[in-house]
């Protein structure tokens, strides 16, 4: 019977072992995965940053779920190089094809004074409500992490606001804003969620607090009961990492699209009428931005509100679903969010259309001209607001 020292020996000769310098520049490659296989308690005192944790233990019945493509090369450590070597073995003989085992484990990359993290950890009864993100090798605890730190700024506890609100607390994205500064109707109860027969009369950034906070005691609700405009939005916007527009006038989109460029924030933009709906992401550093879509607002009577046009109720509950999707995909920097492209819904056809946007080169309120943008609020039919020249 062969002693411990001999297996390791004979399943050192079998993988590929690297130096924690390797280790390193290995970790950083495209699509690479750093695998910690240590014990959970040794995990949350310190690890690699962006690690997954799986436990030696559970090594066989959890990979599969965490790193699906068996082409993924993995970047296997332990605390001193044991454990590991014996994971990198069970995952050859599951199928994986490029894994290797860091010589000295953790202790050696602190000692070496490398970059570690001490990863924030979820509780147990965040571990039960995320359990189904949890699985989800693209999102796992380290996403439920990313979500839980965003700050998302909601403009509007209305028909669009109300589905991506409820969405994203329950998916738990930590900070949730919410400015709107009218009150609870009967009127809006065909088709705003977040609001109920008891809450009518009451403000409306009070009445969704309530909801959202029942919905999920881990999202911290914001209440901005305001009216937004040139002398606050730079404020409120730059507490934030992302907008979702559910606005419904053109004078505050395009207030918005001025300050969330000068900050470079990006706008998850939403829009019904009748029984369409639309949906795009504004990205002013990497894509176009509603002034590019929109280079000024039409006449009044040829933009009618859904107060006047009407709209089906379940309409918005879809739009603001896909924005509450677009919203987790930039949190998480997961799949191909709709910079650049606009999708546009039809519920009569029960169709999905989507449309290219493009930089228009006229346009002058950009990420690169962000020094020089004077946000201002549309007065009647004001043409494109012009840029400040820089102070000399």
């Amino acid at each position: 019977m062969a002693s411990l020292r001999e297996l390791l020996e004979s399943t050192k000769s079998q993988i590929r072992e690297v130096t924690t310098a390797e280790a390193d520049e290995l970790r950083r490659a495209p699509g690479a995965v750093t695998l910690d296989v240590r014990e959970p308690d040794e995990y949350e005192q310190g690890a690699l940053p962006r690690a997954v944790h799986i436990a030696r233990g559970t090594l066989e019945t959890s990979i599969e779920m965490k790193v699906p493509d068996k082409t993924t090369p993995l970047v296997v450590y332990c605390a001193g190089g044991t454990r590991s070597a014996f994971a990198a073995k069970t995952l050859h003989e599951l199928g994986y094809s490029d894994v290797v085992s860091v010589i000295g484990g953790f202790n050696r990359w602190k000692d070496e004074d490398r970059e570690w993290v001490t990863p924030a950890t979820l509780n147990a009864e965040q571990r039960n409500r995320y359990k189904r993100h949890l699985l989800l090798p693209e999102v796992g605890e380290t996403g439920q992490q990313e979500l839980l730190q965003a700050k998302v700024l909601l403009l509007g506890a209305g028909g669009l606001g109300s589905p991506a609100a409820l969405y994203l607390a329950a998916a738990g994205v930590g900070t949730l804003g919410i400015i709107d500064m009218d009150v609870v109707d009967a009127s809006n109860l065909q088709r705003q969620i977040l609001h109920n027969m008891d809450r009518i009369g009451d403000r409306k950034v009070d009445s969704a607090k309530k909801t959202l906070t029942l919905l999920n005691p881990d999202v911290n609700v914001v209440t901005h009961d305001v009216r937004l405009g040139a002398d606050n939005v730079m404020d409120i916007l730059s507490g934030y990492d992302i907008v979702v527009d559910g606005t419904d006038n053109f004078p505050t989109r395009f207030l918005v699209n001025d300050a969330s460029v000068k900050l470079g924030i990006p706008v998850v933009h939403g829009s019904i009428f009748r029984f369409e709906g639309m949906v795009t992401v504004f990205d002013p550093k990497s894509g176009p931005t509603y002034r590019d879509m929109v280079p000024e607002p039409p006449p009044a009577e040829l933009a009618p509100s859904c107060a006047e046009a009407g709209v089906l109720g379940v309409l918005p509950g879809i739009v603001g679903s896909i924005q509450a999707i677009e919203t987790i995909k930039l949190i998480l920097g997961l799949g191909d969010p709709l910079v650049g492209r606009l999708m546009a819904y039809d519920s009569l056809e029960q169709t999905f259309r989507e449309f290219k946007v493009r930089v228009d080169p006229s346009n002058e309120i950009t990420w690169a001209n962000r020094d020089r943008i004077v946000v201002a609020e549309l007065d009647g039919m004001c043409a494109p607001l012009p840029l400040q020249a820089p102070p000399t």
